[in-house]
């Protein structure tokens, strides 16, 4: 019945039905072909909104409504200014500002298509008007943009701490220097780049001048409320201070503060509009986490998490090889699925037999989430190459080709999170 269930499940998804109907439809499957199954559409409702009920999930509109309302407020504009004055002289500077913004954006939205859609409307005329390949500044947005589900706050971390007995905070921690990690290869990649390719300099220099004449000091301090997102996001959990949804209730105050009151880029009759619009799209991600919660009691009652066990442990004999085939396994699926959904799905699985080769739920959850984010920028199905390739009126493909050595510098990155622990897991303390 296991079998039959994944079979539905991705030959609805390769029908193009949506994800939540997807899960929807393959969890009530089993009832309808057995009218006396436990797990009938009773069980399925009550499980769907028991696995919803949780305060964790509270953070995950929020964390969408601060990073709608920043996205207006330009934030992105003032993170790249300040981020070109400090790198933009150096050779491949200025693309490689685009990468840093990307990860501080990241940091405040939570999302890769917003990150992708914030700093490319941006980001990418800035770079083609200096010269830069406007196939390759779209790539390099639509790759780093992925960083949005890996530098916390992360939505797909709250996703998988919601079926699993992992701490969001503790996730949020462990994403950070796996982040910056891979922000540091896209950006070396980027210098190789531009020193292969070349760089029309006097039009760099030109643009790095121009902010020097806004005044440095001025550039920075303009920043500031920018960059102090993600400290006082952060530092507050981290500190324990702050829980993630606490953090996520100031990220919306602090964001209508900044947006209204310094930067004053949004008005306050704009705000109920702001309100309605996160409504609007959470209600779908909301679906689609109560559906999700539903198939993995389906897939608990089925026994599915000690099957898949028995299954890996028959076939898989050490911890390296676990490692390898999860990585290929994850990439192929973040192709046709989205990031959130796959955890909620994969983990409850994934666990018990990652537990007993010593893989750390937290460090799994890491591995899970940078594997998966590499969906958004591979063809056929990445998103971020649709929210970036309209930008510069190419075939989403043609981007997506032109992303491929990005995505395997990631995946050397990956790679080292994969295999040194540490990476994800020095900064727990002892509140974790």
């Amino acid at each position: 019945m296991v079998l039959i269930v994944f079979v539905l499940f991705f030959i609805l998804l390769a029908l193009s039905v949506p994800i939540a109907v997807s899960m929807g439809i393959s969890t009530i499957f089993p009832a309808l072909i057995d009218p006396d199954f436990a797990v009938n559409a009773a069980y399925v409702v009550r499980s769907m909104i028991k696995g919803v009920d949780s305060t964790a999930l509270v953070a995950v509109p929020l964390f969408m409504l601060s990073g709608a309302i920043m996205a207006t407020g330009g934030l992105s504009k003032q993170l790249f200014n300040c981020f070109s004055l400090v790198i933009g002289k150096l050779r491949g500077g200025m693309p490689c500002a685009v990468v840093i913004t990307c990860l501080f954006y990241g940091a405040i939205s939570g999302s890769g298509p917003a990150t992708c859609a914030a700093v490319g409307a941006m980001c990418i005329p800035v770079l083609t008007n200096l010269g830069y390949d406007k196939v390759f500044s779209a790539a390099l947005v639509a790759t780093a943009a992925g960083l949005g589900v890996i530098i916390p706050p992360s939505i797909p971390y709250i996703a998988y701490a919601m079926v699993t007995d992992v701490s969001v905070g503790a996730l949020f921690m462990a994403g950070i220097l796996p982040g910056i990690l891979i922000a540091a290869v896209l950006m070396i990649y980027t210098v190789v780049y531009c020193i292969k390719s070349g760089e029309n300099r006097e039009r760099v220099m030109e643009e790095y001048e121009a902010l020097k004449k806004h005044g440095a000091f001025k550039v920075f301090v303009e920043a500031i409320p920018a960059l102090l997102t993600p400290v006082i996001i952060l530092g507050g959990i981290y500190t324990g201070w702050l829980t993630p949804t606490d953090a996520a209730c100031v990220s919306v105050i602090y964001s209508i503060i900044v947006c209204l009151f310094i930067y004053k880029s949004v008005k306050v009759s704009e705000l109920l509009e702001f309100f309605r619009q996160g409504v609007k799209s959470f209600a779908p991600m909301a679906a689609m986490m109560a559906l999700a919660q539903g198939f993995v009691k389906l897939l608990v009652f089925l026994d599915a998490p000690d099957v898949f066990a028995e299954f890996l442990a028959a076939t898989v004999n050490n911890k390296v090889t676990f490692l390898l085939i999860l990585n290929a396994l994850l990439i192929l699926l973040g192709m046709v699925i989205d990031v959130g959904p796959a955890n909620m799905i994969l983990a409850p699985m994934l666990i018990p037999f990652a537990s007993s080769l010593g893989v750390s739920p937290v460090h799994l959850g890491i591995i899970m989430t940078c594997n998966l984010a590499i969906g958004f920028v591979t063809p056929p199905f990445g998103m971020n190459l649709f929210v970036a390739a309209p930008m510069i009126k190419v075939d989403a493909m043609v981007v997506g080709r032109r992303a491929m050595p990005l995505i395997l510098f990631y995946i050397v990155a990956l790679m080292m999170i994969t295999f040194i622990p540490q990476i994800s897991l020095c900064l727990l303390g002892s509140s974790f």
